[in-house]
């Protein structure tokens, strides 16, 4: 039985990370209805402007250094965490987003709910088979993001240890491929397509992900911050439908003619795809279905792209 979504309408609310491309969406969304905070370093003035220009109030901070939380209010009803760092470097990494936060639920440690964004990259590959929230934990983005699967295990660790401390009620949810009308993993595989650059994929064919699309995780807020509980709920959040990273490359071919090139690489990310089970009893399925959004995608970002 899915839990009863939280009204966010008028509702004070702290989002961080929100420059990101999968936190834009969300801050747009959400300063149409609720009094929202956008938390950020801010280090380039227009983008700072450009979050303000939608309503929405700013703090300068660096989750890394909690004393720049001081300037952050802390009477909020709601905290979403997208911030995340890669920068390769894993002292700074694990301070940004690990030690991160924890400065910022300790900061905020009144709030109803709070709902920290992690990553399926926190499971260890296991070929094709769909990963469950109880699966064994690994490094499994080295290659391309040496510091980030760690860094996410590191962070949901503190996570939950800050919730019990402060009986927070808290969510983690371990995000798939997150896309949308600005972009996303499948634009960038266009884009290649286009320039007739390959494509690395694993051998261990096909590559199945859960596309999550910008409406339907923006849809899931409420019901991912009510599923929040002291004890922590930790869920895979992902599109409903699995699909392939083959699959998607044909349909934008498809849409585009471009053909793609793959090839074989076996240090390519392999297949993620989600176990849905828990999420479906939490928060029910997804709405879009992955074609309709990777052709509204399309339609939006390179509308000069669709054939004929």
């Amino acid at each position: 039985m899915a839990v009863t979504p939280v009204d966010l309408n008028d509702k004070k609310i702290l989002i961080t990370g929100p420059t990101g491309q999968v936190a834009l969406p969300v801050v747009e969304a959400l300063s149409a209805i609720a009094d929202v905070t956008a938390l950020a370093r801010f280090s380039d003035d227009s983008s700072r402007q450009m979050i303000e220009s939608m309503g929405v109030k700013t703090v300068k901070a660096d989750l890394a250094d909690k004393a720049t939380l001081a300037n952050c209010p802390t009477d909020f009803d709601y905290v979403i965490n997208f911030a995340v760092v890669k920068s390769g470097d894993f002292d700074y990494d694990l301070k940004a987003n690990a030690e991160g936060v924890g400065n910022l639920m300790t900061h905020c440690k009144s709030v109803k709910a709070f709902l920290h964004f992690s990553s399926t990259a926190v499971y260890e590959y296991a070929g094709q088979e769909p990963r469950r929230e109880s699966d064994p934990l690994g490094d499994n983005h080295r290659v391309m993001f040496p510091t980030y699967s760690i860094a996410k295990i590191a962070a949901e660790t503190v996570c939950r240890f800050v919730a019990r401390q402060h009986d927070i009620p808290t969510t983690i949810a371990r995000l798939s491929v997150p896309y949308g009308d600005n972009g996303g993993w499948p634009y960038f595989h266009l884009l290649m397509m286009k320039e007739g650059i390959p494509i690395d994929i694993h051998p261990e064919k096909p590559n199945y992900y859960n596309l999550l699309h910008s409406s339907d995780y923006i849809a899931k807020l409420p019901y991912l911050l009510a599923a929040a509980t002291k004890e922590v709920t930790t869920t895979n959040f992902g599109g409903s439908q699995a699909t392939s990273i083959e699959e998607w490359c044909a349909y934008l071919a498809e849409l585009s003619g471009f053909e793609p090139v793959f090839a074989d690489n076996p240090k390519a990310f392999g297949s993620l795809q989600i176990d849905a089970t828990r999420m479906h009893e939490l928060i029910g399925e997804t709405s879009m279905n992955w074609k309709q959004g990777i052709r509204s995608m399309v339609e939006n970002l390179a509308p000069e792209l669709i054939k004929g």
